[in-house]
């Protein structure tokens, strides 16, 4: 999710952005980072 910060984005509504989008992290990527880590604690616990 951190490796998204210095890339442009090119798909979504970021992209309308162009290279000012670059500095930024992908939301995208972090949510989808959270659910994973929820996962792996919900599963580490049983």
């Amino acid at each position: 999710m951190r490796a998204t910060i210095p890339l442009q984005a090119r798909k979504g509504r970021a992209s309308y952005l162009g290279a000012r989008s670059s500095g930024h992290q992908d939301p995208g990527a972090t949510s989808t980072a959270l659910i994973f880590r929820a996962l792996a604690d919900t599963a580490a616990a049983r």
